[in-house]
């Protein structure tokens, strides 16, 4: 139950969000104290009476953003949220799915909060999508009328230029249509959303929208991206590592890209492979104990890379000794097969060492990714354990 104040402006502790209204405008926040009272504004000037809103800030600051923003929404007309989390999971991604999830109105926008998406255009994506019966609507910077204009240098333009590319070229059936998939300003219809199925990592929300769970019918309206009004930029090069990352745990969502990414780690895996056994024979080792050493180095590389690359999503379903233990177990097991195939390759039809270990390494491929799925990475059978509560306080206005 939801605490009330009799006090005009005075903030209170609730459980429950504001009264709903035609338009929820979800903005993610980290440090951004110097500018939240400029864009708070800007949506008060900007979104007219006739259009209801309600503001939820999503906020992981280590300064006092909330306050601020507590103080400055004394004087906004609607009602203004702040949803602080203790733990800061998925990055600026997961704070926009707890504010999809915490929006009581058909319509949610999600923008910055460094005043780069202007709140002028609010109206014209939530009517643009009453017109077109669309699902969403994504504010473009690439369509006639839009601008990358605030784009801070010619490293970050390419860099954005860059990252569309990739993602459109990795998602051309999921991206068809959306000419920014790297845009953080967009409006979706409540209805359109499944945040149970999003698993977002990074920054880039829509993408993890359009590929996990794309609307049916999507639109776009120009905007001019705007200069920060104050503070930092929050891209570096830790955030572009998340992204490539949650672009490769997006590609590897189907079982038959699991595949192709899982056969494309095990070539990377050739090289340490191959490079410790050439060592080990190089000082005169035989070379079947040989290989059994430098497999280690084969199977630790592609374990760490599987890791972080394939099967980021599964693993909360055994701790982390116990994946590697069983994919270590799988992965020298393998040599139960591979070994006798070297042995043959090697004795019978007179291929050189390496060769008859990457021939061996290619015919048990199939074999290897099955076993890992699901041995690995399968969840246990059983009753789940419920999954803890988020640690997000909740005040409002």
């Amino acid at each position: 139950m939801s605490q009330e104040s009799t006090v005009p402006g005075e903030v209170v502790e609730t459980a429950e969000i504001p009264e709903p209204g035609a338009v929820t405008i979800v903005v993610p926040t980290f440090n951004e104290s110097a500018n939240v009272r400029q864009l708070l504004r800007q949506i008060t000037e900007s979104v007219p009476a006739r259009l209801p809103c309600e503001v939820v800030f999503v906020d992981d600051s280590t300064d006092d953003t909330p306050e601020v923003i507590q103080e400055a929404a004394q004087d906004c007309p609607f009602p203004v949220t702040v949803l602080h989390r203790q733990e800061p999971v998925g990055g600026l991604g997961g704070a926009v799915v707890e504010g999809l999830k915490a929006a009581t109105s058909d319509w949610i926008v999600v923008m910055d909060g460094d005043c780069q998406h202007p709140p002028s255009l609010v109206p014209d994506l939530v009517a643009t999508g009453e017109r077109a019966n669309a699902g969403l609507v994504v504010a473009s910077r690439y369509i006639k009328g839009g601008s990358r204009a605030g784009l801070a240098g010619s490293y970050r333009v390419a860099v954005s230029r860059g990252a569309t590319w990739l993602t459109k070229a990795l998602f051309p059936r999921r991206l068809h249509g959306i000419s920014d998939p790297m845009s953080g300003f967009f409006a979706i219809r409540r209805s359109a959303v499944t945040a149970e199925v999003l698993q977002p990592l990074g920054y880039k929300i829509l993408l993890e929208l359009a590929v996990r769970s794309r609307p049916r019918t999507v639109t776009e309206v120009p905007f001019v991206f705007q200069d920060r009004f104050a503070g930092e930029s929050k891209s570096t090069a830790q955030e572009g590592l998340r992204f490539l990352r949650h672009l490769a745990g997006l590609r590897a969502a189907s079982p038959v890209a699991r595949m192709v990414g899982f056969g494309l780690i095990g070539l990377t895996g050739f090289v340490p492979n191959l490079l410790g056994l050439w060592a080990l024979t190089a000082v005169g080792m035989h070379y079947i104990p040989a290989e059994i050493l430098a497999n280690q180095l084969g199977v630790a590389w592609n374990f760490v890379l599987i890791e972080h690359l394939l099967f980021r999503e599964r693993r909360r379903h055994r701790r982390w000794w116990d994946r590697a233990g069983r994919f270590a177990l799988l992965a020298n097991a393998d040599l139960v097969l591979r070994i006798p195939l070297i042995a043959l390759f090697v004795h019978q039809f007179h291929l050189g060492v390496l060769s008859a270990t990457a021939l061996a390494l290619v015919t048990t491929f199939v074999l290897r990714f099955a076993a890992t799925e699901a041995l690995v990475y399968l969840p246990r059978r059983g009753p789940e354990k419920p999954v803890p509560e988020s640690r997000t306080a909740r005040r409002a206005v």
